[in-house]
Protein backbone atom coordinates (compact mmCIF):
# COMPACT_ATOMS: atom_id res chain seq x y z
CA UNK A 1 0.00 0.00 0.00
CA UNK A 2 1.30 3.13 -0.94
CA UNK A 3 1.79 5.47 2.10
CA UNK A 4 2.63 9.45 2.64
CA UNK A 5 4.99 10.44 4.75
CA UNK A 6 5.05 13.68 6.81
CA UNK A 7 7.80 14.57 9.60
CA UNK A 8 7.24 17.39 12.23
CA UNK A 9 9.81 18.85 14.37
CA UNK A 10 9.18 19.35 17.83
CA UNK A 11 11.92 22.03 19.13
CA UNK A 12 13.62 24.78 17.16
CA UNK A 13 17.15 23.20 16.46
CA UNK A 14 15.40 19.65 14.67
CA UNK A 15 13.68 22.13 12.67
CA UNK A 16 16.68 23.81 11.39
CA UNK A 17 18.07 20.20 11.10
CA UNK A 18 15.48 19.02 9.12
CA UNK A 19 15.53 22.43 6.69
CA UNK A 20 19.21 21.77 6.41
CA UNK A 21 18.98 18.31 5.01
CA UNK A 22 16.23 19.53 2.52
CA UNK A 23 18.77 21.68 0.93
CA UNK A 24 22.00 19.27 1.10
CA UNK A 25 19.22 16.71 -0.87
CA UNK A 26 18.40 19.34 -3.40
CA UNK A 27 22.48 21.13 -4.05
CA UNK A 28 23.35 17.22 -4.36
CA UNK A 29 20.50 16.22 -6.97
CA UNK A 30 21.31 19.16 -9.04
CA UNK A 31 24.62 19.50 -8.67
CA UNK A 32 25.10 16.97 -11.97
CA UNK A 33 23.78 20.02 -14.09
CA UNK A 34 22.36 17.47 -15.94
CA UNK A 35 19.52 19.68 -16.84
CA UNK A 36 20.21 23.33 -18.50
CA UNK A 37 18.76 25.10 -15.94
CA UNK A 38 19.28 23.09 -12.65
CA UNK A 39 22.35 25.19 -12.12
CA UNK A 40 19.24 27.78 -10.54
CA UNK A 41 18.83 25.23 -8.28
CA UNK A 42 22.23 24.26 -7.37
CA UNK A 43 23.03 27.99 -6.59
CA UNK A 44 19.42 29.08 -4.94
CA UNK A 45 19.89 25.92 -2.43
CA UNK A 46 23.78 26.28 -2.21
CA UNK A 47 22.99 29.92 -0.83
CA UNK A 48 19.84 29.32 1.25
CA UNK A 49 22.07 26.72 3.34
CA UNK A 50 24.31 29.59 4.03
CA UNK A 51 21.68 32.06 5.28
CA UNK A 52 20.95 29.45 7.61
CA UNK A 53 24.73 28.61 9.00
CA UNK A 54 25.07 32.56 9.04
CA UNK A 55 21.81 32.84 11.70
CA UNK A 56 23.07 30.15 14.33
CA UNK A 57 26.23 28.52 15.64
CA UNK A 58 25.33 25.17 13.83
CA UNK A 59 28.63 23.08 14.57
CA UNK A 60 28.69 23.11 18.26
CA UNK A 61 25.40 22.36 18.61
CA UNK A 62 25.51 19.50 16.19
CA UNK A 63 28.70 18.21 17.72
CA UNK A 64 26.62 18.56 21.00
CA UNK A 65 23.30 16.60 20.10
CA UNK A 66 26.04 13.53 18.87
CA UNK A 67 27.65 13.81 21.98
CA UNK A 68 24.26 13.18 23.72
CA UNK A 69 23.33 10.23 21.38
CA UNK A 70 26.59 8.86 21.84
CA UNK A 71 25.68 8.61 25.36
CA UNK A 72 22.40 7.19 25.42
CA UNK A 73 24.02 4.62 22.57
CA UNK A 74 26.79 3.88 25.39
CA UNK A 75 24.65 2.52 27.91
CA UNK A 76 23.24 -0.30 25.76
CA UNK A 77 27.20 -1.98 26.40
CA UNK A 78 27.73 -5.01 27.59
CA UNK A 79 24.30 -5.72 27.91
CA UNK A 80 23.22 -9.17 26.71
CA UNK A 81 21.01 -9.92 24.16
CA UNK A 82 22.35 -6.56 21.58
CA UNK A 83 24.45 -7.20 19.10
CA UNK A 84 27.76 -5.78 20.48
CA UNK A 85 29.64 -5.76 17.36
CA UNK A 86 27.03 -3.41 15.75
CA UNK A 87 26.66 -1.24 18.73
CA UNK A 88 30.49 -0.49 18.90
CA UNK A 89 30.23 0.30 14.77
CA UNK A 90 27.54 2.78 15.36
CA UNK A 91 29.83 4.31 17.94
CA UNK A 92 33.10 4.40 15.85
CA UNK A 93 30.57 6.34 13.52
CA UNK A 94 29.54 8.75 15.68
CA UNK A 95 33.09 9.54 17.21
CA UNK A 96 34.47 9.95 13.91
CA UNK A 97 31.38 12.55 12.56
CA UNK A 98 32.22 14.54 15.74
CA UNK A 99 36.11 14.33 15.61
CA UNK A 100 35.99 15.31 11.88
CA UNK A 101 33.05 18.25 12.70
CA UNK A 102 34.88 19.56 15.35
CA UNK A 103 37.94 20.14 13.83
CA UNK A 104 36.26 22.06 10.32
CA UNK A 105 36.70 25.51 10.18
CA UNK A 106 33.64 27.65 10.70
CA UNK A 107 30.67 26.14 8.32
CA UNK A 108 30.16 27.67 5.37
CA UNK A 109 33.42 29.43 5.20
CA UNK A 110 34.57 28.68 2.68
CA UNK A 111 31.90 29.17 0.45
CA UNK A 112 31.52 32.74 1.77
CA UNK A 113 35.58 33.57 0.95
CA UNK A 114 34.53 32.34 -2.49
CA UNK A 115 34.68 35.18 -5.16
CA UNK A 116 32.65 33.57 -8.26
CA UNK A 117 29.95 32.49 -5.30
CA UNK A 118 30.05 36.44 -4.17
CA UNK A 119 29.60 37.65 -7.33
CA UNK A 120 26.24 36.15 -7.97
CA UNK A 121 24.93 35.62 -4.79
CA UNK A 122 22.89 39.12 -4.39
CA UNK A 123 21.82 38.76 -7.68
CA UNK A 124 20.64 35.49 -7.75
CA UNK A 125 17.87 36.79 -5.15
CA UNK A 126 16.39 38.96 -7.74
CA UNK A 127 13.27 37.14 -9.58
CA UNK A 128 14.80 36.58 -13.36
CA UNK A 129 18.10 38.34 -12.11
CA UNK A 130 19.72 35.01 -13.73
CA UNK A 131 19.77 36.79 -17.22
CA UNK A 132 22.84 37.08 -19.00
CA UNK A 133 23.18 40.99 -18.71
CA UNK A 134 22.32 40.64 -15.08
CA UNK A 135 24.93 37.90 -14.31
CA UNK A 136 27.32 38.16 -17.35
CA UNK A 137 29.83 35.86 -14.96
CA UNK A 138 27.11 33.43 -14.43
CA UNK A 139 26.72 33.12 -18.10
CA UNK A 140 30.23 32.63 -18.36
CA UNK A 141 30.57 29.92 -15.55
CA UNK A 142 27.58 28.22 -17.88
CA UNK A 143 29.97 27.73 -20.98
CA UNK A 144 33.18 26.48 -19.22
CA UNK A 145 33.67 22.80 -20.28
CA UNK A 146 31.31 20.74 -17.82
CA UNK A 147 34.91 18.86 -16.53
CA UNK A 148 35.76 22.56 -14.97
CA UNK A 149 32.25 22.99 -13.75
CA UNK A 150 32.37 19.54 -12.06
CA UNK A 151 35.69 20.48 -10.34
CA UNK A 152 34.27 23.63 -8.83
CA UNK A 153 30.93 22.12 -7.43
CA UNK A 154 33.10 18.89 -6.38
CA UNK A 155 35.05 21.90 -4.73
CA UNK A 156 31.89 23.52 -3.03
CA UNK A 157 30.51 20.42 -1.81
CA UNK A 158 33.38 18.61 -0.05
CA UNK A 159 33.68 22.83 1.54
CA UNK A 160 30.32 21.14 3.29
CA UNK A 161 30.77 17.69 3.82
CA UNK A 162 31.31 16.98 7.07
CA UNK A 163 28.05 18.95 8.09
CA UNK A 164 26.05 16.37 5.60
CA UNK A 165 28.29 13.50 7.26
CA UNK A 166 27.22 14.57 11.19
CA UNK A 167 23.52 15.80 9.91
CA UNK A 168 22.82 12.60 7.88
CA UNK A 169 24.38 10.30 11.01
CA UNK A 170 22.77 12.51 13.60
CA UNK A 171 19.00 12.55 12.08
CA UNK A 172 19.43 8.77 10.77
CA UNK A 173 20.11 7.45 14.83
CA UNK A 174 16.83 10.34 15.77
CA UNK A 175 14.66 8.47 13.55
CA UNK A 176 15.64 5.26 14.35
CA UNK A 177 15.11 5.60 17.94
CA UNK A 178 11.46 5.01 17.43
CA UNK A 179 8.94 2.23 15.80
CA UNK A 180 5.82 3.55 13.88
CA UNK A 181 2.89 2.11 15.94
CA UNK A 182 -0.82 2.36 14.18
CA UNK A 183 -3.64 5.27 15.33
CA UNK A 184 -7.12 6.64 14.71
CA UNK A 185 -7.96 10.18 14.55
CA UNK A 186 -11.51 10.51 15.57
CA UNK A 187 -13.07 13.33 13.82
CA UNK A 188 -9.84 14.41 11.99
CA UNK A 189 -8.12 15.05 15.16
CA UNK A 190 -5.49 13.49 17.44
CA UNK A 191 -3.14 14.46 20.17
CA UNK A 192 -1.24 12.70 22.53
CA UNK A 193 2.12 13.56 24.92
CA UNK A 194 5.54 13.48 23.79
CA UNK A 195 8.08 14.53 26.39
CA UNK A 196 11.29 15.04 25.11
CA UNK A 197 10.75 13.89 21.69
CA UNK A 198 12.39 15.60 19.33
CA UNK A 199 10.39 14.54 15.67
CA UNK A 200 7.06 13.19 14.96
CA UNK A 201 6.90 10.56 11.93
CA UNK A 202 3.80 10.09 10.51
CA UNK A 203 2.34 7.67 7.34
CA UNK A 204 -1.25 8.15 5.92
CA UNK A 205 -2.51 6.67 2.76
CA UNK A 206 -3.30 8.80 0.31
CA UNK A 207 -6.86 7.47 -0.35
CA UNK A 208 -7.87 9.05 2.73
CA UNK A 209 -8.05 12.32 0.62
CA UNK A 210 -6.31 14.36 3.95
CA UNK A 211 -2.91 15.63 4.91
CA UNK A 212 -2.34 16.53 8.21
CA UNK A 213 -1.72 20.24 10.36
CA UNK A 214 0.46 19.54 13.17
CA UNK A 215 1.27 21.52 16.56
CA UNK A 216 3.43 21.09 18.96
CA UNK A 217 6.75 21.07 20.96
CA UNK A 218 8.25 18.55 23.18
CA UNK A 219 5.23 18.01 25.97
CA UNK A 220 2.23 17.51 24.14
CA UNK A 221 1.48 17.77 20.11
CA UNK A 222 -2.20 17.99 18.24
CA UNK A 223 -2.72 16.56 14.27
CA UNK A 224 -5.69 18.23 12.66
CA UNK A 225 -6.69 16.65 9.32
CA UNK A 226 -7.75 18.48 6.34
CA UNK A 227 -9.31 17.56 3.31
CA UNK A 228 -7.25 18.54 0.17
CA UNK A 229 -10.59 18.60 -1.67
CA UNK A 230 -12.17 21.89 -1.19
CA UNK A 231 -15.60 21.05 0.46
CA UNK A 232 -14.87 17.43 1.04
CA UNK A 233 -15.82 15.66 4.07
CA UNK A 234 -13.95 14.08 6.81
CA UNK A 235 -14.19 10.56 7.89
CA UNK A 236 -15.33 9.98 11.02
CA UNK A 237 -12.07 7.76 11.71
CA UNK A 238 -8.69 8.01 9.48
CA UNK A 239 -6.51 5.36 10.39
CA UNK A 240 -2.40 6.37 10.39
CA UNK A 241 0.89 5.30 11.48
CA UNK A 242 3.10 7.73 13.57
CA UNK A 243 6.40 7.29 15.62
CA UNK A 244 7.71 9.62 17.98
CA UNK A 245 11.29 10.32 17.72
Amino acid sequence: MQMNRFEHPLNEKTRIYLRLESLIRQIRHASTLSDPWQHQVFFRGLFDLLEILEQIQLKSELAKDLDKQRTKLAQWLNIDGVDQTALQEHLDHIDTAHRHLLATNRLGQTLREDRFLGAIKQRLSIPGGTCCFDLPVLHHWLHLPTTQQQQDIKRWLNSIRELHVALHLLLRLIRGAAQSHAQIAKGGFFQQDAENANLLRLDICPSHGVYPMISGHRGRFAIRFLPFEEGATIADTIDFQLAIC
